[in-house]
Order: structure tokens, then sequence, then C-alpha cells
């Protein structure tokens, strides 16, 4: 109704209401409907100045009739007169109490209003008993249970999603997401966990497939790098050995190395794996029991994730989910989008026909309506009773007549034809008993 934003308690008052063409519209037809009714009250009263000159002038019967009419309808058309402009402003610039209604009691009027809307509009039992009756939960499965809405509202979220990925600085993500993930791993004692899991990896015997891949991958290296293996046996040899004894002890020991490595690889008993599942056993027992253990990797633990390397890599991580988010929103045929969009419509297809599915949103829906009516009803009624008190009165008054004033040009007019009809009632019966 006007162009500035509602004031506050401490608000000064608004300006004048800018009045739109329609309003000018309504204003030229209570223009109008004034005319007409003044000139309804012009006109009985040339009727009752005639038929009293015609009842003076000798004329009996009918102008007695006519006049007594007339005479009441122009006091009715003059109280209804008065009572519509008492409305709106002080008839004839008189300071009549009660008059200009709508200018004086305007702070008033929009307290009261303000409060009738809380009381009756923002209740519990309206709000509950309305949304219940509304059926919201099965109306919004029925909308979303049709594909191209189910396109429509995975469309805007992935724009919700695209836009606030945009908003947020990467900065402030990264150094948040970097802390969290330290103060977590500092929280939490990672030994006795890591204990766990080694003991059920070596009891399910999951450690062998790794021992395997050693096994194969020492082989083939001792195999390639034959020339280097014999150089370094040769180079740890005493200066006094002759050379030819290097190459011998060299060759042997490789030979041994070569046929260790290959009867560990393909056989499952060998001894030294039984020593391996030995040390991985008791080394899972010390993560989860001794306390030296576990401080030492408590200690290695806070040395890594303070190595600024690794707080790089915590970082980066942020960019890198970001970037994936976000080209998994653009595109139509995403993972992320059409999982979305399948969500959507199981969704829609459970809640238009699960009742009890209904019933739970409906009463979330409910729940959070009803905390904000009856947690923000004074804001939401003071909003009412302020924004009606920053009005200029002047101008609310001329709002307001240009709404309702036609209808109320009506009430003179009507006054005019019931106080006629009343009055010549009046007189007939009056004429009539007194004979």
């Amino acid at each position: 109704m006007y162009d500035k934003e509602v004031p506050g308690p401490s608000a000064a008052p608004l300006p004048p209401f800018a009045y739109s063409a329609a309003d000018e519209e309504k204003r030229q037809g209570v223009r109008r409907m004034k005319a007409t009714a003044t000139g309804l009250l012009v006109l009985v009263a040339l009727i009752y100045v005639l038929a009293t000159w015609a009842e003076r002038s000798g004329v009996g019967g009918w102008p007695a009739y006519v006049a007594a009419a007339a005479e009441a309808g122009m006091v009715g058309a003059l109280a209804d007169w008065f009572a519509v402009t008492a409305l709106f402003k002080r008839p004839m610039g008189l300071p009549i109490p009660h008059t200009a209604i709508i200018p004086t009691k305007k702070d008033q009027l929009g307290t009261t209003l303000g409060s009738f809307v809380g009381e009756n509009f923002l209740s519990e039992d309206v709000v509950r008993t309305r949304l219940r009756a509304i059926g919201i939960g099965s109306r919004v499965g029925a909308w979303l249970a049709e594909p191209d809405h189910a396109d429509r509202v995975t469309e805007e979220l992935s724009t919700a999603l695209r836009g606030a990925l945009t908003v947020l600085r990467d900065s402030d993500v990264q150094a948040v997401v970097g802390e969290a993930i330290t103060r977590r791993a500092d929280a939490a004692e990672i030994a006795p966990g890591i204990g766990k899991a080694l003991e059920n990896v070596v009891a399910d015997g999951a450690h062998d497939r790794a021992v395997d891949l050693i096994c194969t991958r020492a082989y083939a290296w001792l195999v390639l790098h034959v020339d280097a293996v014999m150089e370094a046996i040769e180079g740890g040899a005493p200066g006094w050995t002759p050379r030819f004894v290097d190459r011998k002890v060299g060759d042997r020991v490789y030979k041994e190395l070569l046929r260790f490595i290959s009867e560990m690889r393909d056989e499952p008993d060998h001894p030294a794996r039984g020593a391996i599942d030995r040390f991985l056993t008791d080394f899972a027992s010390d993560l989860q029991s001794d306390a030296d253990t576990r401080a030492r990797v408590e200690r290695l633990k806070s040395e890594i994730l303070g190595r600024g390397e690794v707080q790089d890599v915590i970082a980066s991580a942020w960019a890198s989910v970001r970037t994936m988010i976000i080209s998994a929103a653009e595109d139509e045929q995403s993972e992320l989008r059409l999982r979305v969009r399948a969500s959507l419509l199981s969704l829609g297809g459970r809640l238009a026909t699960d009742g009890r599915l209904q019933g739970k949103l409906e009463g979330w829906l409910e729940d959070a309506a009803v905390y904000v009516v009856t947690t923000y009803r004074g804001e939401i009624t003071s909003l009412i009773s302020d924004t009606v008190a920053g009005w200029d009165a002047e101008h609310t008054s001329k709002k307001i007549e240009a709404h309702i004033g036609r209808d109320l040009q009506f009430i003179r007019i009507n006054g005019t034809v019931v106080g006629a009809l009343a009055g010549l009632l009046i007189y007939t019966v009056s004429h009539a008993v007194g004979g």
C-alpha cells in the first residue's frame, strides 16, 4: 500500500501513500456516488419545499403526505451524511466529539487489528486446524510424483547448491575443514582402533595377500637387479679376502636369498610367514594394551598432522570436493542429479499413498508453524500496529475512503429512501389514528 519499509517502534512516520491508477479510479467513483447521494438530498428538500407550498396554498390531501415523507427523508439523509463523514473527518470542520474517527483513532485501530489477528489467526488451534484441512502431505506427494515437477525441484536444488558454493570463500572453508579434521584426529586415540583392525586382519588371513605380493615383487626385483645385489654383497666383504672368494660368497648369498624368498612366496606354512603372523599379532595386542606403544603411535600421529604438507593436503581436499560437486550439479546426467531426482520421485510416490508418512510430514509442518506463530506472535502483531501507526492520518483516511467510500455513500442514499418511507408511514398512521 505504500512505497517505504515498515517502520519499527522508534522509526519516523512513513511519508504519504503513493496512489495508484486503480486508487484514483476508486476515488472518482466515490465522488460520483457522493454527488448522487447529495443530489438525492437536494431532490427531497425541493420536494419538501414544493409539497409544503402546495399544502399552504390550500391543496388538500396528498401534499401533507409528500411533505412528511420528504421531511423524514431529509432527516435520514443528513443523519447518515453526518455518520459517514464523521468516520473520515470533522463534519463542516466543527470539533464535535467522536468525529474524525479514523484519523484520531488510527493508532488504536492498528493495535486492535494486530490483537485481533494475533488472537484469531495466529493461535495454535487455528494454525493446526487450517494446516490439517489443507492436506499438505498428500498434495506435496502428488506434486512431487510428477516427473516434470521432480525435474524442476532438482534443477532448483542444483542452482541453490551452486550458488551456495559460489558464495562460500574457499579459504574460509579450507580453514574450517582443516581445523575440524585436525581437531577430531587429535581428540581421538587411534592406536586401539588400529590394533583391533590389525588383529581382525591377521585373524582372517587377509594379510597373506600382502605378503604374497611383497615376496613376488622382491623376487622379481632380485632377478632384475642381480648385478646391483652382487656389488652390494661384495662391497661389504673384508678387504683382505680374495676377490674370487668374495664373488663365490656373493653368489652363494644371492642364491640363498632367492631360494628363501621363493619358498616364502610358494609355501603358505613357511616359518617366516609364521614369524610375521606372530609379530603382527603381538603388535596388534601392544597397540591395544601397551601404554608405551600407544603413546608412540600418538606422538607419530601428532607429528604427521603437524607437517605442513599434510595440512596442505587436508585443506586442498575442499577444492577437489567443491569442483566435483559443482560439476555434478551442472550436469543433468550426473549421478548426483539422477539420484536426487529418483529420490524426489520416490518420496513423492510414498507421500501420495502412505498415510503414516503424510501424518509425519504434516505433524512436522504443524509443529514448525505453531512454533513460529507462538514465538513471534508479538513481533507479527506489532508489525501491523507499528505499520498503521507510521501511516499519515490524513492520507490513511483518503486511502480507506477510496476503497470503501462508494459503499458508504449507498448508506446515505438508503438513509434518504428509508427515512422517507418511515416518515410517510408514521404520518399515515398518526393521521389515521388522529382522524
